[in-house]
């Protein structure tokens, strides 16, 4: 793979995932960051040691990478990723797509073929500049071996699913980044910020969610934030099928999320997090396991351990004319499913 030279937009959590798998993976450099806020800019000069800018256009007009990472707040997701493409410069853009529906379709309009997006693309390619979005948990064994499994027939046909995230969070937690909790920033709480990668993971596995049904609430946290942080929610599939998921932050501590599937032949357990995988209960008796990766340091444990499987595999993509996999109409999925659940409640923008 040819050198490629990267920026990185927003410096805050979960961008040390993003820093480590660029120094990683081969023939990737980080050239430059930037993020709105001085102090992040700060930090990330004196912490990374590459120039720093306030904008994605200043970096980019500056140092002309050919990709950049957008790992920013969610209601500044849209901007930097079509601000880099218009200047034919590759995206990867961590989730959600966006902090509305409008703004998610705004990018998928983007992409059309008539849409203006033509820029030669930056890093000297043919065809238009790509864009994946970070539902890293594709990537995880388990899911990967479930879907092949699902896919092949050999579990029979489905017939129901359940999916959990059971976690922790804290006051202070809304109190050390207080976009976390406000509707016109994050665009949700509990489901789009946390849950959003097994909702995407229930309808890739399961097939299209046609229609949400139950009700988000504020459980613990209505003092401190606006948005949700707890759901129950019914979600039927486009061939009858239906997953209960249950989602909240109020555990003491955080649980392994759930994803399990009942089919004609064999239960089948997803594990996420540190010790996860695949389990087949199979209903002659056999048992199967399919270990996840081990996590590597740094980060969090809840962010999974196939970041670096999704960036390695999106750059290793750009040669070929297909766009990445997992781009914006792909992502707009689990951001239609959530928003259905925030409209169900009367909440929401």
């Amino acid at each position: 793979m040819a050198q490629r030279r990267i920026g990185l937009v927003g410096y805050g959590d979960v961008s040390v995932v993003h820093v480590g798998a660029i120094e990683a993976i081969d023939g990737l450099e980080l050239v430059g960051i930037a993020d709105l806020d001085p102090a992040a800019r700060k930090r990330a000069a004196a912490e990374i040691g590459v120039p720093v800018f306030a904008t994605v256009e200043e970096l980019i007009d500056t140092l002309g990478p050919n990709a950049i990472h957008v790992t920013t707040p969610h209601d500044q997701h849209v901007g930097p990723s079509l601000a880099a493409l218009e200047r034919g410069v590759h995206v990867l853009q961590e989730k959600p797509l966006a902090h509305t529906l409008a703004e998610g379709e705004r990018l998928v309009a983007a992409l059309s073929e008539d849409s203006g997006v033509s820029a030669p693309r930056a890093d000297g390619g043919v065809g238009a500049p790509k864009i994946a979005i970070c539902f890293q948990n594709r990537y995880n064994r388990g899911s990967q071996e479930l879907r092949r499994l699902l896919e092949s027939g050999e579990l029979g046909a489905v017939r129901g699913a359940y999916a959990s995230v059971v976690w922790t969070r804290t006051a202070e937690y809304y109190a050390a980044k207080p976009w976390r909790g406000r509707w016109e920033n994050a665009g949700g709480g509990l489901l789009i910020n946390q849950a959003i990668h097994t909702l995407d993971l229930v309808q890739w596995l399961l097939g299209p969610v046609e229609r949400t049904d139950g009700l988000v609430s504020q459980r613990k946290f209505a003092e401190v934030t606006e948005v949700e942080d707890t759901a129950e929610l019914l979600l039927h599939h486009a061939d009858g099928v239906t997953t209960s998921f249950y989602a909240t932050l109020t555990a003491p501590i955080a649980r392994p999320v759930e994803l399990e599937v009942e089919t004609d032949l064999a239960y089948a357990e997803v594990r996420s997090g540190t010790g996860g995988g695949l389990t087949v209960r199979w209903k002659d008796g056999r048992v199967d396991s399919f270990s996840d990766r081990v996590a590597a340091p740094g980060g969090r444990a809840y962010w999974g351990v196939s970041h670096e499987e999704l960036i390695r595999d999106f750059y290793a993509s750009l040669d070929a004319p297909e766009p990445f996999w997992i781009g914006p109409a792909e992502a707009m999925a689990s951001l239609r499913i959530l928003k259905d659940a925030y409209r169900n409640s009367g909440v929401g923008n």
